[in-house]
Parts: structure tokens; sequence; C-alpha cells
């Protein structure tokens, strides 16, 4: 699984108010998304939460019993999306409809169901079915984190489910037991197991930027899971089901799930009626190994190469310089002549995956020490963040070499 990790993060596919995430060498990212039940294919891959499970859960459960307690929690949602279109011709626009469907699971007794917010993007429309004998209805979108890929919607019946209780994301194991229960392909209600095949990965977001500290699992992920629990073996929900990496499309038991840890900040945001925040730095890099080092000469050999500063982003504010240009390093391009940031806030980075995951534990306004190699000399630039843009389209353009 290294290898996904290295097509991820090397050279330098990574953007940072939070990042960007590159597939190559035909691996494809894809949302586990939603499954389309039209003609049209669509390409989609807490105020409290509810309360943790009993201690005594801690001595682990069988899938049966995980299943049997927490299945009726588990939503199965169904999107009408409209989007432009044009007639044959391209003479008029038109609207085409579609409907697709995802997952997703009540997470308290007034009715809040967690998804992901590609399952809901762009859907005029939204229904939920909860528990097996729940009749489908309408349900509110309170709010949409595309930065997280995490949406929060609402239902007015949410009587004979149960909320699904949450656990703790960061003590998770590598290997650790994991159950997935979801829609795939529209199956209702389907479990899956396998285990935390690793941790702290990082993925693209619908908008462009990383997710950071992503558990990655081998239990089988399909079109129609997004939004749907990963459960560890106490039956608690560790994280939300939301991509794939695949050649074929469909499950070769490479999942992630964004942590639950991350929900509880943009659901606390969502239910107070506000839009998420998030730390911005404005600047595109490439990773340095000891490999890129010796190539290009460079005098350290780990950090990051600054490829693009975007223009009024804060890295730019604070004087930080992209890249001048590119140089071939084993086939691949590599920026150069950009400033090479070392550390942060005194922390030694070793990639833009370490940069990544500082930024997003901020908030904008926040200051960062950046020690970074300019020209030759080692100085230290102070840099204040900002709020990060919708999109990385919205991003302002970078600097030009």
């Amino acid at each position: 699984m290294q290898r996904v990790r290295d097509l991820l993060a090397t050279p330098f596919g990574s953007a940072i108010g939070g990042g960007l995430v590159v597939a190559v060498a035909g691996l494809i990212l894809i949302e586990a998304g939603v499954i389309d039940t039209g003609e049209r294919s669509v390409a989609l891959a807490p105020a409290p939460l509810t309360q943790p499970a009993s201690e005594n859960s801690s001595k682990g459960l069988t899938v049966n019993e995980i299943y049997d307690r927490e299945a009726n929690g588990v939503a199965f949602i169904k999107s009408e999306i409209t989007q432009p279109s044009q007639d044959p011709l391209g003479l008029f626009p038109q609207q085409q409809r579609s409907t697709a469907t995802g997952s997703g699971f009540l997470i308290d007794d007034d009715g809040h169901v967690l998804t992901n917010a590609h399952v809901v993007e762009g859907a005029k429309k939204v229904e939920v079915q909860l528990g097996e004998d729940g009749e489908p209805q309408d349900a509110e979108v309170v709010g949409a984190d595309p930065s997280s890929d995490i949406a929060l919607l609402k239902v007015d019946d949410a009587k004979g489910a149960n909320p699904l209780p949450l656990g703790d994301s960061s003590k998770a194991d590598v290997g650790d037991p994991v159950v997935a229960i979801g829609n795939p392909f529209g199956l209702d209600r389907t479990v899956t197991t396998g285990i935390v095949s690793a941790l702290q990965r990082q993925i693209q977001a619908p908008n462009g930027f990383s997710i950071s500290d992503v558990i990655q699992t081998d239990a089988a992920i399909n079109p129609g899971n997004s939004g749907g629990p990963l459960l560890d073996g106490s039956g608690r929900v560790i994280g939300i089901n939301s991509q794939i990496a695949s050649q074929s499309g469909g499950n070769e038991g490479v999942g992630f799930a964004v942590p639950i840890s991350t929900a509880q900040d943009v659901v606390n945001q969502l239910l107070n009626g506000g839009e998420v925040k998030r730390a911005y730095l404005g600047i595109t890099g490439g990773d340095i190994n000891s490999d890129i080092a010796h190539a290009l000469n460079l005098p350290v050999d780990q950090g990051v190469v600054v490829e693009r500063v975007f223009d009024g982003g804060p890295a730019d504010s604070a004087g930080i310089n992209g890249a001048t240009g590119q140089a071939n390093v084993g086939g691949d391009t590599f920026p150069v002549g950009g400033d090479i940031i070392t550390k942060v806030d005194g922390e030694e980075v070793t990639g833009m995956e370490d940069v990544i995951s500082i930024v997003n534990e901020h908030k904008p306004g926040d200051s960062l020490t950046l020690t970074v190699l300019s020209g030759g000399d080692e100085k230290e630039v102070a840099v204040k963040l900002g709020d990060r843009p919708a999109t990385i389209q919205d991003a302002p353009a970078p600097q030009q070499p």
C-alpha cells in the first residue's frame, strides 16, 4: 500500500490550504460515491454528537452483533440532481436530471444524519430512509463542507432508528478490525468487513483541497457506500467511507474513510448556521527526498520546494518565492528555484503532507513561522493564515515565474 502513498505524495502534487492530490500511473482515486439510478452516470467516486459506546463494549463484538445493533441507524440517501446541459446541436441550454443514491448514518435523536458532501452536491431534493421498515422522507441539507467532504442532513422522523455511537478515530491502530455498512450499487444495508490498513493518509476533497488523517481500509467499499459508517470492533463509528483507489472503478481493497474526529468541529459550525472556516497558506510544493536532493544538488535532503505561490495569499504577502523553472528527475518534472521550507513552527517537515497537516490544525488568523532556505540563506518567515477559498479554482492566479 506504500505505493499508493507515493503516488499521492510525490513528486509535487500537493497544494496548501490544504492540498491537491494527484493520481498517476493508472491508479484512479474515485469517490466511493453515489450510484446513479438514471440513464446518466454521476461521477461521484456535533453540537453534541451522540454519546460514545459503553466502555464495556471494549472487548469487541461479532460482525453480526454490530450489524444487529447499528444497521437500523444507517441511512439510504437518494438525491435528485439537475445539471445544465446542451441539446445535441449545442444550440439551446437544457436541464438534465438524474437520481443517485448513497449512504449516511443517524448521529442523534433529533434526526441529524451525517454523510459525504459529494452525495448531496447539486441535489434539488434529498430523501432519507432510516431502518429496514422506515419510509423515505424529505431531508433538509443543514450544511455541507466540501473541504472535509462532510454534509449534515436533518429529517423530521427518526423514530425506530438508533443513533450510531461515535468512537475515537485517533485511537485506531493499523490491523484493527473494522466493519462498513452502506448501500453499494443501491443494495441497502450491506455489511463488509476488513481491517485498518493504514493511517494518516490524505485524499482530495471535492473542492480540490486535501483531507488529512484519513483511514485506509480493505473493507469492500463501492459506489453507493459514500457517507456510510466505518465502525470499529466495538461498533463505534471511526470514519465516514468516502473514496476508493481503483484501476477498474470497483473495490480493489483500498478504501478511504474521513475520520470521525474531523466531523466534530464541522458539525458544530454547520449546526450553528455558520460557514465552515479553514486555514489557507496559498502554495503548492514538491517533496524533497535524498534522491531528488542528490539529483538537483539541493542543500537539504528533506523538506518542500515551493512550486507556486498564489497571488495575494498569505504566503505571497509574507514574501515566499515560488519556482522559477522545472527539472526532470527520473522521468518526472520537479520545481526548481523556489524557496525550500524545512520547518514549520520549529518542527521539521519531510514533505507537503506535514505542511498540509499543520495548516489544517490551525484556524484562519493564526500565525505560523516557516523556516526557509531562500537564495542559499536560511531565514524565518512569519505567515498569517487566511481563509481557504471555496475551491482551488477560486484561489487567485499563482505568481508567474
